[in-house]
């Protein structure tokens, strides 16, 4: 199996470049958890035909953490799947990690079970905030 070439990506003051060609790439959302799995291939067509080059989407933590330690990417969560879809669609994908999400989402992302550690002040320079481990 031959392997495929991947792009080489570069920026500097004033373009982008993919494989030394600059570029201007136009993206829109699609918020994997708001749709099924089943949607995304025609949410992803769709928006290619809509001449989008990048589908832009946050990781929803709350989503694939929902208590300590507890992880859960399947179904609507499936972020794997999901950004193996838009690659399959022929366009790139824009991952915005957060935590924060600015997206009419409850609690803006962060997990709910978040807001019982002690100490704890939300997008801040809080040392328990900013810890790795909870």
């Amino acid at each position: 199996m031959a392997m495929k070439k991947i792009p080489m990506f570069n920026n500097n003051a004033s373009a982008i470049t993919i494989n030394g060609q600059r570029r201007i790439l136009i993206s829109g959302s699609i918020h994997y958890p708001r749709s099924s799995p089943e949607m995304w291939p025609d949410l992803i067509q769709k928006a290619k035909e809509g001449g989008l080059d990048v589908i832009q989407t946050y990781v929803f933590w709350n989503g694939h953490e929902p208590s300590p330690g507890k992880y859960y990417f399947e179904g609507n969560y499936d972020l794997v799947k999901f950004v193996k879809l838009v690659k399959e669609g022929g366009l790139y994908v824009n991952l915005r990690i957060g935590p924060y999400v600015c997206a009419e989402w409850n609690f803006g992302g962060f997990p709910v079970w978040l807001k019982y550690i002690p100490g704890i002040n939300f997008r801040t320079d809080n040392g328990p905030f900013k810890a790795r481990k909870f």
